[in-house]
């Protein structure tokens, strides 16, 4: 019998219906008592009110090994779409661990790559909260290839679009590699982890016994390995500081960042950080407090806030405008650049440079960390990272010098010669190949030697040295400094910088593409 078009219109919202149910009552039950919210829950709280439209929903898998022709999985156990977060279009897809455990086959993967190329096309960002058990066995290769056709897209959208990825459950094997192609990585304590291979794949294999949460949970990504950049509290945490992410980034690699009302004076001094630099090279200060003070309203925005931490990345707003910050924190190693530092500041410049965002570097370095562990590891190598991305970054590039700023590691840390654009140092600055002490040593050596009084002559020699080279002014006068101004004018001075740098125009020598030092 034909339908009549209301009871076609009444079929499609009870299709709608049972399929909003995702794997039923007790499934997400289930999921509540993970303290978890739901695959279309996230959507609703991540979403502007109102805004998010679903694609797909009606999407099936096809699989008939195992039985599973007679296996229902609503919306093939995950939900894609778009909408608007803080007014600005998104494009998101959400796992759904109640439906077969948020697996993945073949149409499951159709579906991401979907709104992934969708994403692409529009030129707006992909976001993806991921739950999920893994690949869906029954299916096989098809299940494999799901996977390899999202690689090759986070692949292709890299440095086009902002692509982030939520880890809210499990994530394994060839799971994770997704999120780790992606720019930004956030999860959840206590409910999300990140593997290869699972403890009972370790234990059989090695003999070690590890839980899921020691091997690949939230706080060893996010201190240990660095695979992560957030360890959020809860869902709703994870979903808030997305949000919060994106008004710094812009919608594709064509715009500019976001611009907003700064709402804080752009000519504000700031006498504190006159007094912030201790007397003596040896003591420490909190780097973080520097930046703090410069930014709009002290406000920062911080990735990988317990990984790296001698190496300071965030994200704040000058004047209204977002800046990427590159910073040494001196409480930390003495702000000395290692392996893991070089790697986080290489992406994160990376990262900006790809999305218009100007960056700020500031400085205070010692060197590089030394010892046996750091050269086996390869620290020339990961060193180089750091020099190929801000001679390769185009962005405007911005330097303060604060304190020292020594051999390699000066030059590291975008110096003029590097491609810097504007530089400034303060009063405190000490720029030189190496630190008095040990650079007295090696002119000296001979003479000290042979002095009456060894020591006395190479405190002589260090003195020398300093008031040769521990400030800013031979650099200044050689051009590789701009100005040497008070601490106080920082932001003002800052700010007038970028204002000059933001119609910056630069183009390289046309390549495919570099070999960076991986």
């Amino acid at each position: 019998m034909t339908l009549t078009v209301q009871e076609k219109i009444r079929e499609l919202l009870d299709t709608e219906e049972e399929i909003l149910q995702m794997g039923g009552e007790k499934a997400v039950a289930k999921q509540k008592e993970k303290g978890k919210l739901t695959a279309r829950e996230r959507m609703e709280r991540f979403f502007d009110e109102g805004t998010f439209q679903e694609t797909d929903m009606f999407v099936k898998h096809r699989c008939t090994n195992f039985g599973m022709e007679e296996v229902d999985i609503p919306a093939e156990g995950v939900i894609t779409g778009y909408g608007r977060v803080n007014g600005r279009m998104v494009c998101a897809y959400s796992q759904d661990f109640t439906s077969r455990a948020g697996t993945l086959g073949e149409m499951h993967a159709k579906k991401i790559c979907k709104i992934m190329d969708l994403a692409l096309k529009s030129g707006v960002p992909v976001v993806g909260f991921n739950d999920s058990g893994g690949a869906r066995i029954q299916e096989g290769v098809d299940a494999l290839s799901g996977y390899g056709q999202i690689f090759f897209r986070n692949s292709n959208a890299s440095g086009v679009i902002p692509q982030i990825s939520a880890i809210m459950g499990p994530t394994a094997g060839g799971a994770v590699y997704s999120p780790a192609m992606t720019d930004f990585v956030f999860m959840v304590k206590k409910s999300s982890y990140m593997f290869i291979t699972g403890p009972d794949v370790i234990k059989s294999v090695s003999g070690q016994e590890v839980t899921f949460e020691e091997l690949g949970g939230a706080r060893v990504h996010n201190e240990k390995s660095g695979v992560a950049h957030f360890a959020c509290e809860s869902d709703e945490d994870a979903l808030d500081r997305i949000r919060q992410l994106l008004t710094f980034l812009p919608g594709n690699n064509m715009e500019d960042p976001p611009l907003e009302a700064p709402g804080d004076d752009p000519s504000r001094e700031i006498p504190d950080l006159d007094e912030i630099v201790p007397d003596s090279s040896r003591k420490a200060y909190n780097m973080k407090k520097v930046i703090s003070a410069i930014a709009d309203n002290g406000e920062t925005f911080e990735p990988h806030a317990k990984y790296a931490t001698n190496m300071i990345t965030c994200f704040m707003r000058l004047n209204g405008c977002p800046v990427g910050v590159i910073a040494n924190q001196p409480t930390v190693l003495a702000g000395c650049l290692d392996i893991d530092a070089s790697d986080k500041a290489s992406r994160f410049i990376r990262f900006c440079d790809a999305f218009n965002i100007p960056l700020l570097t500031i400085a205070d370095v010692p060197g590089y960390l030394p010892g046996t562990k750091q050269e086996w590891g390869g620290i020339i190598r990961h060193g180089a990272k750091l020099l190929w991305s801000y001679s390769e970054a185009t962005v405007p590039k911005m330097l303060l010098v604060t304190r020292k700023s020594y051999g390699g590691a000066y030059l590291a840390m975008c110096s003029k010669d590097l491609g810097a654009d504007m530089v400034f140092a303060w009063p405190s600055a000490e720029i030189a190949v190496m630190g008095a002490s040990g650079a007295a040593n090696v002119i000296h050596r001979h003479e000290i030697k042979e002095a009456e009084d060894p020591e006395a002559k190479r405190e002589e020699k260090i003195q020398e040295y300093e008031e040769i080279f521990s400030n800013p002014y031979r650099a200044a006068n050689r051009g590789y400094i701009d100005a040497v101004i008070q601490p106080r004018e920082s932001r003002r001075r800052l700010i007038s910088a970028l204002d000059i740098l933001k119609s910056k125009r630069e183009t390289r020598s046309p390549k495919k593409h570099g070999n960076i030092p991986l």
